[in-house]
């Protein structure tokens, strides 16, 4: 038996994978009897921020990542590519069903037990000889934050995230805004680039592309810069200092670094042309299909902290947007995790009490994908333990492997959570000096690797490959 607090992705994850491999397993869940500021269901799995895994591409190291768990029998890969929408060479998801896929393949899982009740500290987990993963994600409570920091022996290092706004479809003007993917990504009908000539850019015809996009000119730009610098913020409670992640900033934290930081940022217009000018705009808002039904559209990295109304008045600035509903508005939340490198090994095991492990983002990782990452591993060695069985890590030359390598042996006096990177996973002596060339010859390496790891794991049962609840 093993016990794993927390039903987010990592959570999930783990629950699948130990259990997929004959261990069982008690998942702990304190939603609904006790809700978060960010959770709007009691779907395991909830997807709070972004829709959106990133790139799909093996190309990309996310890309990689993913290749790798789908190799690894995840749970989270397979509802996600069930529930996929239109996201060009992204993978975007219908962030209900796919909580809704999750929730009911583990709730039909054999071997898996569900509790509803929060965990207020290790040592009500279960028996003291069981493996425990701690999968809390950024809200964990404040009494267990107290046991952890406890168990690893110092204070929790933390950040502030932020999730971005989602809109209604049908209040977006479609006389304004144009539909095209960057650089015609998965569009046939292309453009030049006035300012990049011989560059094919995509013309935005209705129905090609996977984004809508509203185009601004300077005027435009400028006035709705003008209207965020100057917008009222909500009130963050118990900031002593903000520190936010850099790859998810919210967009008037952008702005105070200069006037031209977005339109290099979520607002670059590079690779769009505008259909009705034919020309580039001066800056473009992209909004990406949030459900199957196509009915909910977010706006692609406007996290924000701004109250509400002030979010209503600003967003309404944009060109497409003047009478845009809002289905949810931004909001930022504190993120709780631990210094990965004074507290973990690369397998996800507490250097203090390898009985514990941890992951997801009180682990110190960044990002759906490398969250449900961490949770594969840790279930696998988790379910390690309790059959009596040495963990181990994935070999490092994989994405995966790179991972825990990071979490485990970065600097400690300087530790922030990262997203997978290519510069993370040690590049395959004779690779090629080209990057696009090398990304490929480590991808191929790592998935090489990847596919002799996974034969010395234990099998997946039979009814855990099949899965019904994920065709439904």
């Amino acid at each position: 038996m093993i016990h794993i607090i927390g039903g987010g992705l990592a959570g999930s994850e783990a629950a699948w994978q130990a259990a997929s491999r004959g261990v069982s397993v008690t998942l702990y869940e304190m939603r609904p009897e006790r809700p978060t500021p960010v959770h709007h269901t009691d779907q395991l799995a909830e997807l709070v921020c972004s829709n959106s895994f990133r790139a799909d591409k093996v190309e990309n190291a996310v890309g990689l990542l993913k290749a790798e768990m789908r190799r690894l029998d995840s749970l989270v890969m397979r509802a996600a590519d069930a529930t996929r929408v239109p996201a060009g060479s992204a993978l975007a998801v219908d962030r209900v069903r796919f909580a809704q896929v999750i929730t009911a393949a583990l709730e039909d899982a054999p071997q898996v037990t569900i509790k509803r009740t929060e965990v207020p500290d290790l040592a009500r987990a279960g028996d003291v000889r069981e493996p425990v993963i701690v999968a809390t994600g950024p809200l964990t409570s404040p009494s267990l934050s107290e046991a952890v920091s406890a168990l690893v022996g110092r204070e929790h290092l933390y950040f502030y995230d932020a999730i971005s706004p989602i809109v209604l479809a049908d209040s977006i003007d479609e006389d304004i805004v144009f539909r095209a993917s960057r650089w015609g990504r998965d569009s046939p009908e292309v453009a030049v680039d006035d300012e990049h000539p011989g560059v094919r850019c995509a013309v935005g015809a209705q129905g090609d592309g996977d984004y809508l996009n509203c185009p601004m000119t300077a005027d435009e730009y400028r006035r709705f810069f003008q209207a965020l610098i100057g917008a009222e913020l909500a009130t963050v409670h118990e900031i002593d200092r903000e520190r936010f992640f850099e790859g998810c900033l919210p967009i008037e934290v952008m702005a105070r670094r200069g006037e031209d930081t977005l339109r290099f940022g979520p607002m670059k217009p590079v690779g769009l042309v505008d259909p009705r000018t034919g020309r580039r705009p001066y800056a473009v808002v992209q909004l990406r299909q949030d459900t199957l039904a196509g009915d909910h559209f977010s706006l692609v990295g406007f996290q924000t902290q701004l109250k509400w109304g002030e979010q209503k008045r600003v967003l309404r600035l944009i060109p497409g947007l003047e009478h845009a509903e809002f289905v949810r508005f931004g909001m930022i939340h504190r993120n709780t995790y631990i210094n990965g490198p004074t507290a973990l090994r690369p397998t996800w095991q507490c250097t203090q009490d390898p009985s514990v492990l941890f992951a997801g983002q009180i682990s110190g990782v960044e990002g759906y994908v490398e969250s449900a990452a961490s949770g594969l591993i840790a279930g696998l060695n988790a379910a390690a333990l309790a059959r009596g069985d040495l963990p181990q890590a994935p070999p490092r030359e994989t994405a995966i492997g790179a991972l825990g390598h990071y979490v485990s042996h970065a600097n400690p006096s300087n530790y922030q959570p990262s997203n997978i990177a290519f510069g993370l996973i040690p590049v395959p002596e004779g690779a090629p000096r080209r990057r696009a060339d090398r990304r490929r010859a480590v991808a191929e390496h790592a998935l090489a690797r990847i596919d002799e790891w996974r034969a010395t794991l234990p099998p997946v049962s039979t009814a855990y490959a099949h899965a019904p609840a994920l065709l439904s």
